[in-house]
C-alpha cells in the first residue's frame, strides 16, 4: 500500500486534538496578559462586593487566611480572565470541530454563530456581575449584626464569583443552541412550547443547584432563562429547519449519489441480466 488510510474515528480525534491545543494556546495566552493586571482585574472583580459593605456599615476589606493563598487567588484570577479574553477563539474552535456534521448551506452560519456566542456569554456575564451581585450580596451582608462581621477571604470571593460569572455566561447561550437544534432539525417549534412547563422545572432545579441556597439569586437565574427560552422559540421559529426542506434533503442525497455513479465508467456489461440470457440461449 501507499500510503495509509486514516479511519474517520482517527480522523476525528485528531481534529479534536488539533481544537483543544488551539484553545488552549489561547487561554495561555491570556492568562500571560491577564497576569501583569492581576491586582486591578481582582480589584475589579471584588468591586460589587467592596461596594456593597461599605453600604451595609461593614468594613470593607478581604483577608486571606494562608500565606499562599493571595498568589494563588491572583493566578485563579489571571486564568479566569485569560479564558473569557480567549472566549472568540474558544467558541471559534468548538464550532468549526461542529460544523463538518453540518450540510454546505449551514455552514455559511458559522461566522455569525461564533459572534453570536461570544456576545451572549459576555451578556450572561455582565448581567451576573452588576445586576445579580449586588442583591446578593446586600442579602448575604445583611446577617451581620453587632456580634457577627462578615469577613471574606480571597478565595473563597474568588470561587463564588468565577462559578456565577461563568454559569451566567453559559445560560445565556440557551437560545443560541437550541435555535441551532432547530436549524439541524432536532428540535421543532411544538416540541419547544409543548415542553415548556418542564423546561420551566428544570430552571429552578439548575439555579437552585448553581447558585447559592437563597431564593433571591436563584429567582434571578431562573427568570433571566425562561425569557431566554421564549426567544428560542421565536428563533427556532425563524431559522428552525422547515418541513419542506426536511423532505427534500433524502433527495438531496439520492441525487449526488446518481450524479456520482453517472461519472464511474460502466465497464463491462456482463451483469446478472445477461449472465441469465446467455444460459437460456444455451
Amino acid at each position: 500500500m501507499s500510503g495509509e488510510n486514516k479511519s474517520p474515528l482517527t480522523e476525528h480525534l485528531g481534529e479534536l486534538r488539533d481544537r483543544l491545543v488551539r484553545s488552549f494556546i489561547a487561554v495561555g495566552g491570556g492568562f500571560v496578559i491577564a497576569y501583569v493586571f492581576k491586582e486591578k482585574l481582582f480589584d475589579l472583580l471584588t468591586a460589587p462586593l467592596v461596594e456593597a459593605m461599605a453600604k451595609s456599615g461593614t468594613d470593607a476589606k478581604m483577608i486571606f487566611t494562608g500565606l499562599p493563598e493571595a498568589f494563588f487567588t491572583y493566578l485563579k484570577v489571571s486564568l479566569l480572565a485569560g479564558i473569557l479574553v480567549s472566549t472568540p477563539v474558544l467558541f471559534y474552535q468548538f464550532w468549526m470541530f461542529v460544523s463538518p456534521g453540518l450540510y454546505r448551506n449551514e455552514k455559511k452560519y458559522m461566522i455569525p454563530i461564533v459572534l453570536l456566542s461570544v456576545m451572549f456569554f459576555i451578556i450572561g456575564s455582565m448581567f451576573g456581575y452588576f445586576v445579580v451581585f449586588p442583591y446578593g450580596f446586600t442579602f448575604f451582608l445583611g446577617f451581620s449584626s453587632s456580634t457577627i462581621q462578615a469577613m471574606p477571604s480571597m478565595k473563597e470571593y474568588l470561587s463564588f464569583a468565577s462559578k456565577m460569572l461563568l454559569a451566567f455566561g453559559l445560560v445565556f447561550e440557551l437560545p443560541l443552541v437550541l435555535t441551532f437544534m432547530a436549524r439541524m432539525g432536532l428540535v421543532s417549534v411544538a416540541f419547544l412550547r409543548k415542553n415548556r412547563k418542564y423546561a420551566i422545572l428544570l430552571f429552578f432545579v439548575g439555579a437552585a443547584m448553581i447558585t447559592p441556597p437563597d431564593v433571591i439569586t436563584q429567582c434571578m437565574m431562573a427568570a433571566p432563562l425562561m425569557v431566554l427560552y421564549e426567544i428560542s422559540i421565536v428563533g427556532a421559529m425563524v431559522f428552525g429547519k422547515k418541513k419542506e426542506e426536511i423532505k427534500e434533503e433524502p433527495d438531496e442525497d439520492e441525487n449526488e449519489t446518481d450524479s456520482e455513479g453517472a461519472g464511474e465508467p460502466d465497464g463491462d456489461d456482463t451483469g446478472p441480466s445477461h449472465a441469465y440470457e446467455d444460459i437460456e440461449s444455451d
